[in-house]
């Protein structure tokens, strides 16, 4: 049974996508690793050169009546396997809204899939049924977040969501952590943001991972050729943080597992 890890945090640009595709790639070098695309922005489709004219969809096995199996939406793409948004997916929410078989149209489908160790799902910036269907089918989520004056918006918005999903629809989902990303260092708010970061972790009941990914030039330099960060710039400060990052994430879910 492979371990899904959703990524979602209300606010938009703070970096969810490369959290996601460089998770993805990192992970598929340790098993094999789907990509899920629920934002209707496509940037993870995009970074994939993912078809989406011709091709199922999330669109289409969120809506189609006749439970299309997701295997019929994964691309094995040269940056690995990924199911690929679609613009219509922002229609997906209104559709579903109100159906409560709707919210497990995600977990369904991934019930029924095989093969994989690792699935990771890239979320839109919205509280909508899309999220709640991602939320529905993962073990953990990991919420990126940035040091800025604005960086705890929303995040108590989140976790209400979170907590109700686990009360009612997925008892076993767990917030992995908070990680820290776009992070220099160098100004007291940006020190001082983390420490409030670390409390707020504490009071929802999880953790500020210890790595704080850095940015550098090449996480824009990747995005723009349509490559994985692993791929482009292995050696880069940004995917030595991740790579930690990542270490301490599986590190963490071996000691649930035996305890």
């Amino acid at each position: 049974m492979a371990v899904t890890y959703v990524i979602a945090n209300q606010k938009g640009g703070i970096g969810k996508t490369t959290t996601a595709t460089t998770l993805a790639g990192i992970l598929g070098t340790k098993g094999k690793t789907l990509l899920i695309d629920a934002d209707p922005q496509g940037n993870s489709t995009n970074t994939y050169q993912a078809l989406i004219e011709d091709q199922a969809t999330l669109y289409d096995v969120m809506v189609d009546s006749d439970a299309l199996p997701i295997e019929e939406a994964v691309q094995h793409m040269p940056n690995g396997d990924i199911v690929a948004s679609d613009p219509l997916l922002a229609q997906a929410g209104k559709m579903l809204d109100g159906n409560v078989e709707g919210l497990y149209r995600l977990q369904d489908a991934l019930e029924l899939l095989e093969g994989y160790d690792y699935i990771v799902i890239d979320t839109a910036p919205s509280l909508d049924v899309v999220l709640y269907n991602c939320l529905i089918a993962a073990d953990q989520v990991i919420i990126p977040v940035t040091a800025d004056a604005y960086a705890m918006q929303g995040l108590s918005k989140l976790n209400e969501t979170i907590k109700a999903v686990q009360k009612r629809q997925n008892p076993k989902l767990e917030i992995a952590g908070l990680l820290l990303v776009k992070y220099a260092g160098r100004s007291n708010l940006e020190k001082n943001v983390k420490e409030e970061i670390r409390e707020v972790a504490d009071q929802i009941g999880t953790r500020l991972f210890p790595t704080a990914v850095r940015e550098c030039v090449k996480t824009k330099e990747a995005q723009m050729n349509k490559k994985l960060l692993i791929d482009y710039a292995p050696n880069c400060t940004t995917m030595q943080d991740y790579q930690e990052f990542v270490e301490e994430l599986l590190e963490c879910e071996a000691g649930n597992a035996h305890a």
